[in-house]
């Protein structure tokens, strides 16, 4: 598994850091997009979440 590299960016204000962090999402590609939400989801979820349209609580 390859990790990512952080990167630091210091703001001096919440502004600032907010365009920051919009401007590195519009540089990445929907690709790069798309693997970051995938791993985001199986750090939170584990690899195999139970699918949740099976869900029956009675």
């Amino acid at each position: 598994m390859r990790k990512i590299k952080p990167i630091v960016n210091k703001a001096k204000n919440f502004k600032e850091a907010e365009e920051w962090d919009i401007q590195q999402q519009i540089q990445m590609t929907p690709e790069e997009r798309q693997k970051v939400a995938k791993k985001l989801k199986e750090r939170v979820y584990g690899k195999n979440p139970p699918d949740v349209r099976s869900y029956n609580p009675e």
